[in-house]
């Protein structure tokens, strides 16, 4: 089916969510005017419609292979990711100074949303290497900023990310690949890496000119751990002083994974050192400090999860357009208590009308939160202290919330196509194929929400969470369906961080914990939305996700707070023998 990128309802969201218009107001982030704004939001979409939109069927349906080490992607991938690089698509929010245009991460989430609900799959390539981007720009040394980062941001080069070994992993302390120290010859002062990474996403592919892996390893004597852990940039081509490529580096895919969905993003095992591909040795450079490589990762890793939270917006869209043109277009059977008895379009019918309707109410209300989330990353950037420790407490929320979103949203498309959409042939099954990856990679969703009752809900004692639901439940007296649930996720919040509540109490009420914040947050900013337009079409879409999905999230409330001792009143044995 044909894709048209959801430009006004994006374009809304980065004014009224975002704030797009006072952040221009910043010297930083001048150049986004209106008419900037609007001008890459539409060049995105008409991009994404005619360049990777047509490649998603058949990306899934024949996917990427690896054959002696080198990975392939099927026709027309190549040529259009020429066309990304030379557009300048990836150079959005990269640093100026290095050839990007400085603009905010707003207009970058803009346009890594329209690519990825134009092909989801394809889109995890540029949007691992703006991870690898922040993690050099925040932690590289000045001689590699300067030798990676152009070509990073241009899209010439690639990024990864390797964290996860075989034996390790979401506990990434217990990785075992090291860093030996190089002493003497031309690469005295760097460091032989050696071992194998697993669940890299396109970790080898011929699309790029170079693939700039950023790897976790041990030197050693190093602290046992995640406190032993250093980072270290490892191109797949050695680069010479000028710039140029130099000899071939000894890393190589073993092999890539077959996966449920996401087909055409090559997930590979990689082989760091084994000898086998110049049969010399794999060299690396340290990242920042010894000891230190967590951190550095954790920069790429907040990107990621920003960005794989946009997922679910992605593919919520994606299935939610190919669902709606469905429920149009399929004729079946007349409309329940009419006169007129002939066969009426699906979308007639009230259960279908129900379904679509839920589709759009959480596509739209998981794509305020996005961007919400994006303008208090753009202000933490420009050093408001507040915003940035309120986008730490969202990432998790968006993370997890809305690839939640997008596993459901896809899947309700599947419902709407009844038998057709669980037949390959409609294209139905793929959203729900890719999207299901989505709440697993860069921390699963029971990680996010951990992350939220152990960290972020800390964060000046409390203070950051209640902060939020303060505001909300402020501005929507005139809601009262969103201002009720923000003040019972305060409650939450704040027996959470009482003594009352044990640490296990609050891991296991953690997940319905997260999903009612964020349901709050998504409440209030749509509902900003329709406050600013006026519109009959976005308040309906409001109300929907005001009187159905809002109560939901309240009635979690009770899970919220049921305690870990209900979990734990079978032992083990009668759960798993």
């Amino acid at each position: 089916m044909s894709f048209i990128a959801p430009t006004e309802d994006q374009v809304l969201a980065m004014r009224i969510c975002a704030g797009i218009d006072e952040l221009a107001a910043h010297e930083r982030y001048g150049a986004a005017t209106p008419d900037v704004v609007e001008a890459i939001a539409e060049g995105i979409g008409a991009f994404a419609a005619g360049e990777w939109a047509p490649l998603n069927r058949i990306g899934d349906s024949e996917g990427a292979h690896c054959k002696d080490g080198v990975v392939s992607s099927p026709a027309g991938y190549p040529q259009a990711y020429k066309a990304f690089v030379e557009q300048g698509w990836g150079s959005i929010a990269g640093p100026a100074e290095f050839g990007g245009q400085g603009l905010p991460f707003t207009l970058a989430t803009c346009v890594l949303e329209t690519l990825g609900a134009a092909n989801m799959g394809f889109t995890l390539l540029p949007m691992l290497t703006v991870g690898a981007i922040e993690a050099l720009d925040h932690h590289g040394s000045d001689a590699q900023k300067a030798m990676y980062l152009p070509k990073l941001i241009s899209g010439a080069w690639s990024g990864t990310m390797n964290l996860t070994e075989p034996q390790a992993g979401s506990d990434v302390g217990a990785l075992r690949s090291t860093a030996t120290p190089i002493e003497e010859g031309p690469h005295a002062g760097k460091f032989r890496i050696a071992g194998t990474k697993i669940y890299i996403t396109w970790g080898e592919h011929e699309l790029a000119e170079n693939v700039i892996h950023l790897v976790l390893a041990r030197t050693p004597g190093a602290p046992a751990g995640s406190r032993g852990i250093s980072l270290f940039v490892v191109p797949k081509y050695h680069v010479n002083a000028d710039g140029s490529l130099g000899a071939r580096n000894d890393l190589r895919a073993v092999s890539i994974e077959h996966k449920l969905g996401i087909n055409v993003s090559p997930t590979c095992v990689m082989s760091y050192g084994d000898g086998t591909t110049t049969g010399g040795e794999c060299i690396g450079e340290l990242v920042g400090h010894e000891n230190e490589g967590l951190k550095a990762m954790f920069t790429m890793m907040n990107s990621a999860r920003i960005n794989v939270g946009s997922q679910g917006v992605q593919i919520a869209e994606r299935a939610l357009q190919q669902a709606r043109t469905y429920a149009r277009d399929r004729v079946q059977s007349a409309r329940a208590g009419s006169p007129d008895k002939n066969p009426v379009p699906i979308i007639e019918h009230p259960d279908v009308r129900r379904m679509i309707l839920r589709m759009r109410a959480l596509t739209e209300g998981s794509r305020a939160l996005l961007y919400y989330t994006a303008g208090q990353v753009d202000r933490g950037l420009l050093g408001d202290k507040a915003a940035q420790s309120r986008a730490e407490l969202l990432v998790p929320l968006l993370k997890a919330w809305g690839t939640d979103i997008g596993c459901e949203v896809a899947s309700l498309g599947i419902q709407i196509h009844g038998g057709m959409g669980f037949v390959e042939e409609t294209g139905a099954a793929q959203h729900y194929r890719d999207a299901r990856i989505a709440p697993i990679y860069e921390g699963t969703n029971g990680i996010q929400a951990a992350d939220l009752v152990t960290r972020k809900l800390g964060m000046e004692a409390g203070g950051v969470l209640q902060a939020l639901m303060a505001d909300i439940s402020a501005e929507m007296q005139d809601v009262p369906e969103v201002a009720s649930l923000a003040k019972d996720a305060a409650a939450i919040g704040t027996w959470m961080a009482s003594g009352d509540a044990t640490l296990d109490d609050k891991l296991a009420g953690s997940v319905p914990f997260l999903t009612m914040c964020a349901v709050a947050v998504a409440g209030w900013q749509l509902a900003r939305q329709a406050r600013a337009t006026g519109s009959a079409e976005k308040t309906g879409v409001t109300k929907v996700f005001n009187r159905t999905i809002v109560p939901e999230a309240r009635g979690l409330g009770a899970a919220a707070m049921a305690g870990a001792a209900l979990y734990y009143e079978l032992d083990s044995e009668a759960l798993t023998g």
